[in-house]
């Protein structure tokens, strides 16, 4: 039943991307296969064989020790400050992403990021039938974060065509970055962190394949990442002061989102008996019953990936781990995967945002194709979601 649901899924997910499709007849179908394929591959031996299960432990006790020493540096400045025995997100969840954005900052100082990026978006490119640059930029989403991610490539903002920007804005949006991965890893199971990391990196490439598909000459392809000089303490207060301030930002977008929803729920529960995210949970339901999920799970289900959308991917795991106890296995790894990813109506900001930042002109393209993006994105998490229902 599960294999039949999945095909369903697939087939409704390209269904939705191709009435998208901005020229449906340059879909090239031969690397969407093959991406495809290399994501059923590696969620397969990511969860399911012994060499997939060390490589998750390896990763997750890595973050383990990097969130310890993290705790050092926040019980020396908070100390005392939270109630003993109570966990305060701020300072457990938060405040480590500070120390994770130094040792990116290091990594990218001594020049082993750049290397290992553009090696890989090089390889990438033979593989997605995209340009070197989506592909470089994919890899460096994952690293540096949705926003942080352009101004790696700043110099070429304003040469790039509408086409090649989206596609660059949808993989910002369907991956995480590094620095934000520990504090993911407090909330939901590490494998279903690492595992989606994989799968929005290839889903992004499916999806912009389908909606977006272009051709990338060899004159547009010829790119040289820049990267700005620096002393090694002038990089470390840059990335302590940039860590610091994510952490803030999705501190305060908490603050604002979850207030909200309460009080539309309040709203909702007077008005029709039933809070606003259950409602959009019952719109939601069919969509997570076809990716997987139990149908008696699939408005509980569904609710939590409307929150997602509706506010952030830190309300929607909150909410998760409140109702873990009442869902299966299964259904809790569908949704964690569709969780990890940045595509949500405010991410539209923020990217618009980043980008009008470097590039006024181009930012407002963003903003105009802004709907389109996410929609784009919210794909990219289904398809996810999707294929690692089938390996549940």
């Amino acid at each position: 039943m599960k294999y039949l649901l999945f095909l369903v899924a697939l087939a409704l997910i390209f269904v939705l991307a191709f009435v998208a499709s901005n020229d449906k007849k340059k879909i090239k179908f031969k690397p969407i296969a093959i991406m495809l394929v290399l994501q059923l591959v590696l969620t397969f031996l990511l969860l399911n064989t012994g060499i997939g299960l060390i490589i998750i432990k390896a990763i997750s006790r890595l973050f383990d020790r990097l969130l310890a020493f993290a705790a050092e540096g926040v019980n020396f400045v908070f100390g005392g400050l939270a109630n003993e025995g109570a966990m305060s997100f701020f300072l457990n969840v938060l405040l480590p992403i500070v120390f994770i954005s130094v040792l990116i900052g290091i990594a990218q100082h001594l020049r082993i990021l750049p290397v290992i990026i553009k090696g890989l978006g090089l390889v990438l490119s033979k593989i997605n039938g995209l340009g070197r640059l989506e592909s470089y930029n994919a890899v460096a989403s994952a690293v540096f974060g949705q926003s942080e991610v352009f101004i790696s490539v700043k110099k070429q903002l304003g040469h790039l065509p509408e086409r090649r920007l989206y596609t660059l804005c949808t993989s910002a949006m369907s991956t995480v970055s590094a620095s934000i991965l520990g504090a993911y890893m407090t909330m939901i199971d590490p494998k279903y962190v690492i595992t989606a990391l994989v799968l929005n990196l290839f889903g992004g490439f499916i999806i912009a394949n389908i909606i977006n598909p272009y051709e990338v000459s060899a004159e547009e392809d010829n790119i040289e990442i820049q990267q700005e000089k620096q002393t090694f303490f002038e990089m470390l207060g840059e990335y302590i002061m940039d860590g610091f301030k994510v952490a803030i930002i999705v501190g305060a977008m908490l603050i604002g989102f979850v207030g909200l929803i309460a009080m539309i729920n309040f709203v909702f529960d007077l008005i029709f008996g039933m809070s606003f995210q259950t409602l959009i949970g019952y719109v939601f339901a069919p969509l997570a019953f076809i990716i997987g999920v139990p149908w008696s799970e699939a408005v509980s289900a569904g609710t939590i990936m409307a929150t997602k959308l509706v506010s952030n991917e830190f309300v929607a795991m909150m909410d998760l781990a409140k109702i873990t106890g009442d869902l299966s296995a299964r259904t809790i790894g569908i949704i964690s995967v569709f969780l990890v990813s940045f595509a949500n109506f405010s991410s539209i900001g923020i990217i618009t945002g980043a980008v009008k930042g470097l590039n006024e002109e181009k930012g407002n393209v963003v903003a105009r194709f802004g709907l389109k993006l996410l929609y784009g994105a919210t794909l990219v998490s289904l398809l996810s979601a999707a294929i690692i229902g089938i390996m549940l």
